[in-house]
Order: C-alpha cells, then sequence, then structure tokens
C-alpha cells in the first residue's frame, strides 16, 4: 500500500498533515486582529504549536525505528 509498513504510519501522517494545515489556517485567520492582544496571541501561539506537533508526529511516522 503505497510503499507504507503499516496503517499506523499511514495514520500518523494523515494526523500530521491534518494538524499543519489546521495551525496554518488559525495563523492566517490572523486571531489577534478580531480577538485583541492576549487571547489572539495565545492563539496564535496555539496554531504554530499544532504546525510544530504535526511536524513531529510525520516525522515520527516516517522514522524507521525498531523497537528494542
Amino acid at each position: 500500500m503505497l510503499g507504507f509498513s503499516d496503517r499506523l504510519e499511514l495514520l500518523g501522517l494523515l494526523t500530521g498533515a491534518f494538524l499543519i494545515l489546521v495551525g496554518i489556517g488559525t495563523i492566517v485567520g490572523m486571531p489577534w486582529t478580531t480577538l485583541g492582544g492576549a487571547v489572539g496571541g495565545v492563539k496564535a501561539i496555539a496554531g504554530l504549536l499544532a504546525v510544530g506537533v504535526g511536524v513531529g508526529l510525520g516525522w515520527l511516522s516516517r522514522t524507521d525505528a525498531e523497537p528494542a
């Protein structure tokens, strides 16, 4: 199935891609303009964190680490 070693690898990649898109959508929506200072800043930081978690999950899903 497209070179994936198991179904969880595909699930991890799709979930990571979803988190990246949601995070980018949050940042592009410019929450600091509609919500105001602190709340908009926290939402923008949360969008950046979502992108980071998505990238990390995608990287972790593609890493060929064998269990010990």
